[in-house]
């Protein structure tokens, strides 16, 4: 595994890290479930709030966005002024937005009242992997890391029917009155627990103009990638919105890379286990959204399944990563992360292959078993490759890291969400329109091109994912910054 040559080995390893993993673990786990809990809420809420459900989407729209554009500022803030207590700080604010949310008798309350939970849970997010690297040894490290996997995994399939059992029963709000007591808990644990930060100096100050830039910038791409379908990929619009938000994130680039103490240290991707980690990540979550979003479509069109079969089925995928997630993160610390990283990739893209022989015609075990391969794929890449890419930086830095880690991991989703989506109405169109899009083989030859182009995306990854076996010195310029 790629260790962090700035810590000394003689620093002391915290006798209650396992304590502390299992506080970072309940941040994560509540970020990771608000992101998908307030799904199945959404008609409920169409009906009561009186708005339409496009307009309702956007309760799921503003939180993803938010994340997005905030994770690496506050991962930055968190190496100003310490990262257990942004930590920390992220409870409060999660919980605060959850009432609010809780609280909101209007769709334009909710939606802001989203936008605070999401400031919220960046700061959790930005800052749970750093935390983790800082206080657990190189050993031990891709281990914590796999337990933190298993736990965004068990958040992400909980999150639907926690979420369904709670609003059948007792209303929406209380999707979110449920985060209030567990935020709370957490952070008066998290204020005994969590490390003292070691910050940096105060007068470095803060890069207000680059963060700006960011936001905007990555706000106005990401809209427009999540719109592109319903507006049209050639339209003047999004034509238009995608090259000022190019424009816009130039800027930004420009201006970081002339700072001293910029807001997203760029230096960082000199450092080649770095480089190859995230690039493989936001390839590989590219791909791997692909699947989540188009397996119901197969399960449900093509199949004829019942929704509640279908989430039955979809399950396979989450559960075997949560299973295999910790073991590959252990062995990870035995071997090191180049081969299992690499390895998940090759079984992924064996699963796609795969996925382009079924049938109008399968039984529910065998699409589980097309699913238990991605699973047990990504289980065997995402904790190695996590622990490969925090082990990498900088200690003074493990905050930025950390949230470009995340930022990379939330792109993944909002790309491979939209291409997917536009790739598989594209095809059936080109099909037949509306005629193919209610004829099984003709959704079925749909699906199919999805998934080739999903395996080449795959293979992409692959590729860039080989260069971790070259023997050559990183550069380390980026702990001198």
């Amino acid at each position: 595994m790629s260790r962090n040559p700035h810590v000394s080995s003689a620093e002391p390893v915290p006798s209650n890290r396992w304590v502390v993993l299992a506080n970072v673990s309940l941040g994560t786990f509540m970020a990771t479930l608000d992101g998908s809990i307030a799904n199945v809420a959404l008609p409920t809420m169409s009906s009561e709030l009186q708005a339409p459900i496009h307009t309702v989407q956007w309760v799921l729209t503003a939180y993803l966005l938010t994340i997005c554009a905030t994770l690496p500022i506050m991962g930055k803030i968190s190496d100003l002024i310490g990262r257990s207590r942004v930590y920390n700080y992220g409870f409060i604010v999660f919980a605060l937005g959850s009432a609010f949310c809780g609280l909101s008798q209007t769709l334009g309350v909710l939606i802001v009242s989203r936008i605070v939970q999401a400031i919220g849970a960046s700061c959790l997010m930005s800052n749970s992997q750093a935390i983790v690297a800082d206080v657990f040894p190189a050993k031990e490290r891709g281990r914590a890391m796999g337990i933190v996997g298993t736990v965004v995994s068990l958040g992400s399939l909980t999150g639907p029917g926690i979420g369904g059992i709670l609003v059948d029963r007792f209303g929406w709000p209380t999707i979110f009155w449920i985060n209030i007591p567990i935020g709370i808990i957490a952070c008066i644990a998290g204020s005994f627990l969590l490390p003292k930060d070691q910050v940096q100096e105060r007068s470095k100050g803060f890069d207000f103009a680059g963060s700006a830039l960011f936001i905007v910038g990555m706000v106005s791409f990401l809209y427009t990638i999540s719109n592109g379908n319903e507006w049209g990929w050639t339209s003047p619009l999004t034509i238009g919105v995608l090259l000022v938000s190019f424009v816009i994130l130039l800027c930004f680039y420009r201006w970081e890379v002339r700072l001293k103490q910029p807001m997203l240290d760029f230096s960082l991707y000199r450092i080649r286990a770095f480089r190859i980690g995230n690039m493989t990540a936001l390839l590989s979550f590219v791909a791997m959204f692909f699947v989540n979003v188009m397996m119901p479509f197969y399960m449900e069109n093509v199949l004829h399944f019942t929704p509640e079969h279908t989430g039955y089925t979809m399950m396979m995928y989450p559960l075997t990563m949560a299973v295999v997630a910790p073991f590959s993160g252990w062995l990870s610390d035995k071997i090191g992360p180049n081969a299992l990283t690499t390895a998940g990739l090759v079984l992924n893209a064996i699963g796609f292959g795969l996925l382009s022989t079924l049938t109008v015609h399968e039984s529910a075990w065998v699409v589980g078993l097309h699913l238990a391969i991605f699973g047990l794929g990504s289980g065997l890449f995402q904790s190695p490759n996590n622990a490969s890419v925090m082990g990498a930086a900088p200690k003074p830095k493990l905050g930025t890291a950390g949230g470009l880690n995340a930022l990379v991991r939330n792109i993944g989703m909002v790309l491979g969400i939209s291409v997917s989506v536009s790739l598989y109405t594209t095809h059936l169109h080109m099909l037949g329109g509306d005629a193919a899009a209610s004829d099984p083989l003709q959704m079925l030859g749909a699906l199919h091109f999805v998934f080739w182009v999903a395996l080449f995306v795959c293979l992409l990854a692959l590729a860039v994912s080989l260069g971790r076996f070259r023997r050559t010195e990183d550069k380390r310029s980026a702990s001198h910054s």
